[in-house]
C-alpha cells in the first residue's frame, strides 16, 4: 500500500529542527505557537550535542520572557486520578480565562526503554482547549517522578505565555520530592482508605505538600474521605513547621461531581499571595535556580565520565573484577575515576585525593 503522504520519509522531525535556527524556535515561542513549542521542547529532550547547544541557546534567550506564572505540582499514588484531577481543575481555569501549560511524565521501562505518553487521550477534552497545552514525557530513568528537562521546559512555556504550570507526577514513591524543587506550590492526592494516613509511608512527601486533598470524594467514599482528611490533619500537627510558615490545608475533593475542586484553587491562590507578601515565592524560585544548577552540573559531569573512552575501555575488566569479588565496589569506582582524572590532569598525572 502507498503511504498516504510520500513525502514523510523526507520531512522527519528531526530533519526539520536541523533547518530551524535558535532565533525562529525563540520567535515561534514568544509568538505562543504550540507546534514550535513543542518542537523546542523536543529538543531539550535529545541528547545530540548539537540540539543540547541550540536547546541551551533557546532557553537563555526565553529565560527574561519567563517566570510570570504559578508553578503547581500534582503527585499522589497511581490510581489517585490525577489526569481526572487535573482536566477537571484546568476546564475551569481555561474557562476562566487562563492559559494552562500541563507537563505529564510517564515512567520509562526498565525493559524496554520505552514510555506509554498517553496522557493526551487521558485528557482529552482539555487537549482539545486552544488555551491548553499538554506535554507528556518520560523519565528516561531519572527519579524524583519527573523527566529529566522538566524545569527547562517550564521556562519554555511560561515564555510561550502560559501563566499556569502543572506538573503530574508518575507517582512512584518518596524520591518524587524531588518535583519540590521546581514549583511553587506542592500538591498531594490521597485516597480514602489506603492505609497511608495511619502507616505514614508516605512522610517524605506529606513533610513538603502545602496541601492534601483527599481525592474521589463522592458517593459512599464521602464519609471515609471525611475521615481521612481528619487523620491526615492529625499527621500534619505532629510535623515540625514549615519553611514558609504556611499551614498545610487538607481538603477533600471529586473530580467527578466537581465538588471542592474550587476550594483546592482558592488554597493555591491563597498560598501564593501568602508567600508573596513575606518574600518566601521568590526566595524559594532563587534557592531552586541554584539548586539546578549544580543538579545539571552533576549530571554533565556524569555523562562526560561514562562517555569518556579510557573509562570506557578499562569498564569491562573492572566490573568483571567487582562481580568475581576480585574487588571492591569502593575500590573499583576510585580505580575508574583515576583514569578519568588522569585525562584531566594537565601533566598526566592523576591529581591527589
Amino acid at each position: 500500500m502507498a503511504p498516504l503522504n510520500p513525502d514523510l520519509n523526507h520531512q522527519s522531525s528531526s530533519s526539520r529542527q536541523r533547518t530551524r535556527s535558535a532565533d525562529a524556535y525563540v520567535s515561534g515561542i514568544l509568538d505562543g505557537d504550540r507546534v514550535t513549542l513543542s518542537q523546542a521542547i523536543t529538543l531539550l529532550e535529545s541528547t545530540r550535542p548539537d540540539h543540547r547547544e541550540t536547546a541551551q541557546t533557546v532557553v537563555e534567550a526565553c529565560l527574561p520572557h519567563s517566570g510570570d506564572s504559578i508553578r503547581v505540582a500534582v503527585t499522589g499514588v497511581p490510581g489517585v486520578g490525577k489526569s481526572t484531577f487535573i482536566e477537571t481543575l484546568g476546564q475551569r481555569l481555561v474557562d476562566d480565562g487562563h492559559r494552562l501549560a500541563v507537563l505529564t511524565v510517564d515512567p520509562t521501562s526498565e525493559r524496554s526503554k520505552g514510555s506509554i505518553l498517553g496522557d493526551k487521550t487521558r485528557m482529552g477534552t482539555l487537549a482539545s482547549e486552544e488555551k491548553a497545552f499538554i506535554r507528556p514525557s518520560p523519565t528516561a530513568g531519572t527519579l524524583g517522578g519527573v523527566a529529566p528537562r522538566t524545569r527547562e521546559v517550564i521556562l519554555l512555556c511560561e515564555a510561550a505565555g502560559y501563566d499556569t504550570v502543572f506538573v503530574e507526577t508518575v507517582g512512584v514513591g518518596q524520591s518524587e520530592i524531588t518535583v519540590r524543587s521546581m514549583v511553587d506550590f506542592f500538591l498531594l492526592l490521597a485516597l480514602a482508605g489506603a492505609g497511608d494516613e495511619l502507616q505514614g509511608i508516605k512522610r517524605g512527601i506529606v513533610e513538603v505538600a502545602d496541601a492534601i486533598a483527599i481525592a474521589k470524594a463522592d458517593g459512599k467514599n464521602k464519609e471515609s474521605a471525611e475521615t481521612a482528611r481528619a487523620e491526615y490533619e492529625k499527621a500534619l500537627h505532629l510535623l515540625s513547621e514549615t519553611e514558609s510558615g504556611w499551614e498545610p490545608p487538607v481538603l477533600t475533593c471529586s473530580s467527578q461531581t466537581g465538588a471542592g475542586i474550587d476550594a483546592v484553587w482558592d488554597t493555591v491562590q491563597r498560598y501564593r499571595a501568602y508567600t508573596q507578601e513575606t518574600g518566601f515565592f521568590e526566595t524559594q524560585r532563587r534557592q531552586q535556580a541554584r539548586h539546578w544548577m549544580y543538579q545539571t552540573i552533576e549530571q554533565r559531569l556524569r555523562d562526560d565520565f561514562f562517555a569518556d573512552p579510557d573509562v570506557e575501555s578499562a569498564r569491562a575488566e573492572v566490573e568483571a573484577d567487582v562481580l568475581e569479588g576480585r574487588l571492591s565496589s569502593l575500590a573499583a569506582a576510585e580505580r575508574l575515576l583515576s583514569v578519568y582524572q588522569e585525562r584531566l590532569s594537565p601533566d598526566g598525572d592523576a591529581p591527589q585525593t
